[in-house]
């Protein structure tokens, strides 16, 4: 199976869903490689833990499906926790701490480096021994992090996040971001539509890449023609909140009203 930094650079870009709700295995059913180059599955506002989704993660994998997991916090071991479970990366929630940021890498990419001998590769960048560096490099070399630019401070320290050793995507989680700007929810403010151009190109000087979570087509597509590079769009949830009533409405003839959820 090809690892996402593989696919990104065969392709240019990577496109994705999240899944918020769906943890049976049969669900590997309505994915293929061709639609979606990974999905993240959501354990961050949800009741739902990275042990529920597990078994629809590794079926995807046999699809070739790269999961990834959004983790609850920025705990370091939470992150450990997910790449030993089986996902090949995390998705880091409102990162704008850059040792935090550091660490959280440290346990994702440098497993199972711990201890005195993490502490002391943060502040050298020196493994125990060359054949511990190869060891770990191997280990872990399909372990992909995207850090997620959720505030207006985030936006302010983008150089630093994205010139952080072991960042591999930033993305924009919209509600919180556009919130944080003063302008709840509106996707289509001209200041925020030019927050995401400027999360964009800044992520690209740095040769990552950049993109954000929406559920619309519409701001889906304007973001990939702004340069969007790791796109994940809808989520399970959306897809049937979004499709259901018009496949239902097309089949009646007539309105049936929108689906009433409190699920983020």
């Amino acid at each position: 199976m090809m690892t996402l930094h593989e696919k990104l650079e065969k392709n240019g870009r990577l496109f994705g869903t999240f899944v918020q709700n769906m943890v049976n295995p049969a669900w590997a059913a309505f994915f293929t490689p061709k639609m979606f180059d990974f999905a993240v599955f959501n354990a961050e506002h949800n009741h739902l833990d990275m042990a529920d989704f597990l078994p629809l993660a590794l079926a995807l994998k046999l699809k070739g499906v790269n999961p990834l997991m959004r983790v609850h916090t920025r705990d370091p071991e939470m992150v450990a926790k997910a790449c030993d479970s089986g996902y090949d990366g995390v998705v880091l929630p409102y990162v704008e701490d850059i040792d935090e940021l550091r660490r959280c890498i440290l346990r994702g990419k440098h497993r199972p480096l711990n201890g005195a001998a993490a502490d002391r590769f943060l502040a050298t960048g020196e493994y125990p021994s060359d054949k511990t560096k190869r060891y770990i490099e191997e280990k872990n070399r399909h372990i992909f992090i995207a850090a997620m630019i959720e505030s207006v401070d985030a936006i302010e320290k983008l150089d630093a996040i994205c010139s952080t050793k072991g960042v591999d995507a930033v993305f924009v989680g919209p509600n919180d971001l556009s919130v944080s700007m003063g302008v709840p929810e509106e996707r289509d403010n001209p200041d925020f539509v030019a927050a995401m151009q400027r999360i964009i190109d800044t992520a690209a000087k740095h040769g990552i890449p950049a993109g954000g979570h929406f559920s619309n087509p519409a701001h889906t597509r304007r973001q990939i023609e702004q340069g969007a590079r790791f796109v994940p769009h809808s989520s399970d949830v959306r897809t049937i909140e979004f499709g259901f009533p018009r496949s239902v409405a097309e089949a009646l003839g007539k309105d049936v009203g929108p689906i009433k959820t409190t699920i983020v």
